[in-house]
């Protein structure tokens, strides 16, 4: 006799999971620390707390979890709490390099020095504002200038002297206006003009002409080392300026290196600073007398060679720096080299350095998103390098493949301590731990964030403090507990268990959003409570339902063919799971099978199409070991069959259709009709035993919903694994069905037991003579026994 169908339905009891309201804590805890923000994820916990601990080159961390979890909180959470034992790391900054420009050099500086060594080179050249030029109007400065002319002027006016004389004596006299000495004949002490000189007789111009050319000849040789005397004396005067700036800057950089003892990089500047200084006084400070001084230029000129460029400064009272980049460009990670247009010329100094986000981590914590990261390809090798030679180095991301000297400057290395923590997902976890070998040596740690979470006491009680803090964080109105329930519940719906809250917090948060938001729009209550989280939960399955509703309309004209009553052969109803966007609902779906004989074994349609994805096609192949194994075992099984999945047009792919697919083809080969008032999912072994399903909730509101829109008749329903009772998390419109018994729900352990179901007769069990000649399986074994038969003729 077929098992009774009583003793497979369940109870509206075990068909969702309630949450006791009265057993939250009523009033969460306002002095709440960080820890209660985020419940569970123990294991992911502790593999932080481990990986942060160390110290060891290599001991970075990828933290595997699902967007939503509230991985990158915990983490935050975590580096803030790990953040305030450690120091602050240095504060780094690059100085102008005089001898070599386009190679700035680093120096690292104390928390905090950074700022107050900006500050005293401000002071400094402020200091330089004041002393120049005025210094060069000092009054020794100006006698040793004078002297120095003073040599120049008389060794020139010697010279010019001499030939003065000797024209005289000769009737010429000599001249000099604007820089241009000239000679002209004299008469009576005066000088003659051209007329007069036209005038003269022949022998006295020829006299004069010969006598001119002696005179500018003599004055060419006292005059030919005039170039020498005006290199000596500009010499003089260089060095004079030179010694003057030093003289008045000394003091100056002696009290700055006074400051810093012990730091021997800024010693070493101070030094370059003392070495150019002169130079820079002389070119920017020193203006002509018929010029106007343009203060604010000169400074920001004097900026531009002395002030360091501080990429990142530091707060000794802070611990090391958090940093989480969002957006992990090149530029972002690494820094960049900013330019400047002047005149259509590109332009750049050290100044224009800007750090990236290892700069302002260094000393700390990096966060970063796996999956953004990977993305360029080059950014993950340049990590990589990083962390291997803990040194950062700032180029053009296309330096490499770029000529040379496109890219003006190449900033001295800074040494890089940093523990990098990655985001990601599993897949990219395991795709890196199989595919770079580098991977595994710089990442040792693994944080595997849950999917679930229990639903132990201290578990809700910490999803109720959650909710409610992040309500008093939005200003949101009181939660009341019933609320808490509600959302805990739909937490155990999205994670498909009964005993299991996903932990998925944006889910939660975005429920919790939209139930305030619906008590804002009523203003029914002074809480939010568990009617509008309901609502809430109505209004988004109202939103994205459009498909399903499309579908359901599809199925009541008949365009697709779906019966709910009435027997048939060879035909059942399987459940399928459409998923879009953010949003997945049950949709019924018709299984046909037929059977002949033929030696073609059980044919999969949508294989043969290349609709059936491997999943699907696995799950027919188990099928053909299932027949095998039942009734192939006294004789040799040849038949040919066809399955198909009816009005199917897209990819097919799982095998919670197998349960289904056996039973339908089973009938075929009796003969005997199934129920079309049921629905059937699971999946099957060779041995017929049936294995649990996902999307289970979904399914059977799916073809609830059918059978509800065409009536309901009190005895339909849906069979299912009796593993997948754990994972029903059912609305109440059918749990109240189910309550009335105008809808059942059927769990099975095995296929005998789907087919009892299905048409009402005795599965039969297997003894020495074989299965009952009336039973389920003896029709089966005789009308193969006859298709082999047919097939061997």
């Amino acid at each position: 006799m077929p098992q009774e169908r009583s003793l497979l339905a369940l109870s509206p009891d075990h068909l969702t999971s309630y949450v006791d309201a009265t057993s939250l804590d009523e009033k969460g805890d306002d002095d709440q620390s960080d820890d209660l923000r985020i419940i569970g994820h123990e294991r992911a916990k502790t593999a932080l707390d481990f990986g942060l601990a160390m110290d060891i080159d290599g001991f970075n961390i990828f933290v595997v979890g699902e967007r939503g979890s509230g991985r990158r909180t915990l983490v935050q959470q975590m580096l803030k709490q790990h953040s305030p034992k450690h120091p602050p790391g240095y504060e780094w900054c690059y100085l102008n390099n005089f001898d070599n420009p386009h190679m700035p050099t680093a120096l690292y500086l104390e928390p905090g020095e950074g700022k107050k060594l900006i500050e005293r080179i401000d002071r400094f050249i402020d200091d330089l504002l004041v002393l120049f030029p005025e210094t060069f109007d000092n009054p020794g400065y100006q006698r040793k200038k004078k002297a120095i002319d003073r040599h120049f002027t008389q060794r020139y006016e010697q010279a010019i002297t001499q030939v003065e004389q000797e024209a005289l004596q000769n009737s010429v006299g000599l001249y000099e206006e604007e820089g241009a000495i000239t000679f002209t004949p004299l008469l009576d002490g005066k000088a003659i003009d051209d007329a007069q000189f036209a005038a003269l007789g022949e022998d006295q111009r020829n006299y004069f002409y010969q006598l001119l050319a002696h005179l500018e000849e003599k004055l060419s040789e006292q005059l030919l080392e005039l170039p020498s005397w005006k290199r000596e004396s500009s010499e003089e005067m260089r060095k004079l300026k030179y010694e003057t700036v030093e003289q008045a800057v000394r003091p100056l950089l002696k009290e700055i290196s006074h400051e810093y003892p012990s730091n021997l990089g800024i010693q070493k500047y101070l030094k370059l600073v003392k070495d150019h200084i002169a130079d820079a006084i002389l070119d920017i400070l020193l203006v002509d007398d018929n010029e106007t001084a343009d203060e604010r230029k000169q400074r920001e000129q004097l900026i531009a060679l002395f002030q360091p460029n501080l990429l990142e400064s530091r707060d000794h009272t802070r611990g090391a720096p958090v940093v989480y980049e969002q957006n992990p460009t090149f530029q972002n990670l690494f820094g960049v080299v900013d330019y400047s247009v002047s005149q259509g010329v590109l332009q750049t100094n050290y100044r224009m350095i800007r750090p990236g986000a290892l700069h302002r981590a260094n000393g700390g914590y990096l966060m970063l998103d796996a999956e953004k990261l990977l993305s360029q390809p080059h950014i993950w090798s340049h990590l990589k390098l990083a962390l291997k030679t803990r040194e950062i180095q700032i180029e053009h991301p296309l330096a490499e493949s770029a000529p040379n000297g496109t890219f003006g400057l190449q900033p001295e290395r800074i040494a890089l301590d940093v523990k990098v923590v990655l985001l990601g997902t599993r897949d990219i976890y395991y795709a890196l731990q199989e595919y770079d070998p580098e991977f595994t040596e710089l990442f040792r740690i693994l944080a595997d964030f849950d999917h679930y979470l229990d639903d132990s006491p201290s578990t809700l009680n910490a999803f109720a403090n959650l909710i409610r803090e992040r309500g008093k964080r939005l200003d949101y109105p009181p939660i009341s507990n019933e609320a808490i329930a509600a959302l805990a519940v739909a937490a155990m719906r999205h994670s498909e268990h009964q005993r299991r809250l996903t932990a998925n917090i944006q889910l939660w948060n975005e429920l919790l959003d939209e139930a305030c938001y619906l008590w804002r729009q009523s203003q029914d209550s002074e809480t939010i409570d568990a009617e509008h989280v309901a609502a809430a939960i109505s209004a988004k399955r109202a939103r994205t339902g459009r498909m399903s509703e499309l579908m359901l309309d599809e199925i009541k004209e008949r365009q697709i063919l779906i019966s709910t009553d009435g027997q048939a052969v060879g035909q059942i109803n399987g459940l399928t799971v459409l998923a879009v966007g953010d949003s997945s609902f049950g949709n019924p779906a018709r299984i046909t099978a037929t059977a002949y004989a033929g030696k073609d074994g059980v044919t999969d349609i949508e294989r043969e199409v290349d609709l059936g994805r491997a999943i699907h096609s696995k799950g027919v192949l188990l099928l053909t070991g299932f027949l095998g194994h039942k009734y192939g075992q006294d004789f040799q099984l040849s038949l040919s069959a066809n399955i198909a999945l009816e009005q199917s047009y897209g990819l097919v792919d799982g095998d919670s259709a197998s349960l289904a697919e056996a039973c339908a083809l089973i009938s075929a080969i009796t003969r005997l009709p199934l129920d079309q008032g049921l629905a059937v999912t699971g999946s099957i072994n060779q041995f017929g035993e049936v294995q649990s399903v996902g999307g289970i909730n979904e399914k059977i509101e799916g073809f609830h919903r059918l059978c509800l829109e065409r009536g309901l008749t009190g005895e339909q329903g849906v069979i299912l694994p009796k593993t997948n009772a754990i994972n029903l998390m059912l609305n109440q419109e059918v749990i109240e069905d189910v309550r009335s018994g105008r809808f059942h729900i059927y769990v099975v352990t095995t296929i005998d037991q789907a087919l009892e179901l299905l048409t009402g007769k005795d599965a039969g069990s297997h003894a020495n003579q074989g299965y009952p000649k009336n039973s389920i399986h003896g029709l089966a074994t005789e009308q193969l026994k006859k298709l082999a038969r047919l097939s061997s003729e």
